[in-house]
């Protein structure tokens, strides 16, 4: 069964965003539940600004959501994306990404 063309563009996009280290490190510190910017960036240890584009991307691509937290910003994965029956792996929607 072919996947139709918005989906394959979708699906592309995702994997675009992905496509870089600390984007999936991101994802992975994410994968243990919401944080805020300050937590992710205590373990990535980045340039504020740098974090915020990163999240940025993630968040234009429809893997990550922010939602306000009194002053602070909290980060998780949009329903659609999520841990594959609680394993190290996340469902795109297009594919399966593994964390071993």
């Amino acid at each position: 069964m072919a996947i139709a063309n918005d989906e394959s563009k979708s699906c592309a996009e995702r994997l675009k965003a992905i496509a870089d280290t600390t984007r999936l490190s991101v994802l992975q510190i994410l994968m243990a539940g919401p944080k805020h910017v300050g937590e992710i960036n205590a373990v990535l240890g980045l340039e504020q600004s740098l974090l915020s584009h990163h999240l940025k991307i993630l968040r234009q691509a429809g893997l990550v959501e922010a939602t306000r937290d009194g002053k602070a910003v909290l980060y998780h994965f949009v329903p659609t994306t999520r841990q594959h029956d609680g394993s190290r792996a996340i469902d795109l929607g297009c594919c399966l990404l593994s964390f071993e």
